[in-house]
């Protein structure tokens, strides 16, 4: 383990803070979801040939709960903390989530639990532990655990409610849309999931709270599926192929630093989004809320749109679930690349090089 900076005098400005936050967020959310997104739709396929099937979907599953706790740590690590400061925000952001609550005389897991709070859970834990430093020595074994967790996690649990109504918000906002007319209300959901998919809000949870369902969870695994589009492309050359194919697979969340050092990058994604929002709404792509956060993550997007075609034929349902997902997107994603880059020179393709 890296020596830690909490010592005293130990300085680190805002935006050096933002950016282990935010680049620690992004991959404990990453290390989450990954395994069930690939994986879930498989396991599913194949319960009925063998229980094991679901038992290890039941342990893809289990990984995802564990969101808070791997934000808190990676987080912690980015702080390059001690392994008992890693440890006290790590509960903290577990603590600040609410996925735990005390019910019928019990605390019952409720999932991943609202990772906005996590995140601020995270964040005053990491505060406070750089703010206390080394200054007790070894009395830190028993004051980071007892008055950072314990106070972040008073805190965090009167703010839940509040951050959960931001959620709650955002997630009206869109089902207003799904009140519009097919065409514009596809270009206005597949925005949102757009904008949303690359930020700290888990878009998986988000869909299953607001419980969007048809058309309207097709459009934002079509939006999601945009940003994947771009931000494969747009990384492939300036990195390492395992960062192009880690956000193929899934991993648009750790580019999330790069979004707040370049908001330019909104610029492609949107462009995107609409295009794709817009032929999806042509061809009918629907989804369900457990669908509408994953875009073609494991194909569970494809897979679930393929179920709400209309008709009987096989390959021509395929093939407008290919189209829709992958042919539209990456298309036009290249050919926004192109414009902005080569003929407008709006952005330098370095803005994608991965800041982790």
């Amino acid at each position: 383990m890296e020596q830690t900076l909490t010592k005293p005098g130990t300085k680190i400005g805002p935006k050096q803070f933002l950016f282990n936050l935010l680049n620690g967020v992004a991959i404990g959310i990453v290390a989450a979801l990954i395994p069930n997104a690939i994986l879930g739709e498989i396991l599913r396929a194949l319960i009925p040939f063998h229980p094991i099937f679901k038992m290890i979907l039941s342990v893809s599953v289990l990984i995802q709960y564990t969101a808070p706790c791997l934000i808190g740590a990676v987080v912690a690590y980015r702080f390059r903390f001690s392994p008992l400061g890693i440890a006290v925000v790590a509960a903290s952001a577990s603590i600040g989530s609410g996925q735990a609550v005390f019910k019928n005389g019990a605390w019952v897991l409720l999932g991943m639990g609202d990772l906005i709070n996590a995140m601020f859970a995270t964040a005053l834990a990491c505060m406070m532990i750089l703010l206390i430093g080394e200054r007790f020595g070894s009395l830190n074994l028993i004051i980071l655990p007892t008055f950072v967790a314990v106070s972040t996690g008073f805190i965090t649990v009167h703010t839940l409610p509040y951050v959960r109504l931001v959620t709650t918000s955002i997630g009206s906002m869109i089902n207003y849309f799904t009140e519009l007319q097919p065409i514009p209300m596809c270009i206005l959901i597949s925005l949102v999931y757009a904008s949303i998919v690359i930020s700290p809000i888990s878009t998986a949870a988000l869909s299953m709270a607001i419980g969007i369902t048809g058309l309207a969870a097709g459009s934002a695994s079509i939006g999601i599926a945009s940003v994947e589009a771009v931000l494969t492309l747009g990384t492939l050359g300036v990195n390492r192929l395992g960062v192009p194919l880690a956000i193929f697979l899934g991993g648009v969340k750790m580019m999330l630093p790069n979004l707040v050092k370049h908001p330019i990058i909104f610029l492609p994604l949107t462009t995107t989004a609409v295009v794709s929002g817009f032929v999806a709404s042509l061809i009918g792509i629907g989804g369900t809320k457990q669908s509408a956060g994953f875009g073609i993550i494991g194909l569970v997007g494809p897979i679930n749109a393929f179920r709400f075609l209309e008709g009987d034929n096989f390959l021509v349902k395929v093939a407008l679930c290919a189209v829709a997902f992958f042919v539209v997107p990456f298309i036009t994603a290249f050919i926004v690349h192109f414009l902005f880059i080569k003929v407008f020179k709006i952005y330098d393709k370095d803005i994608f090089r991965f800041l982790g």
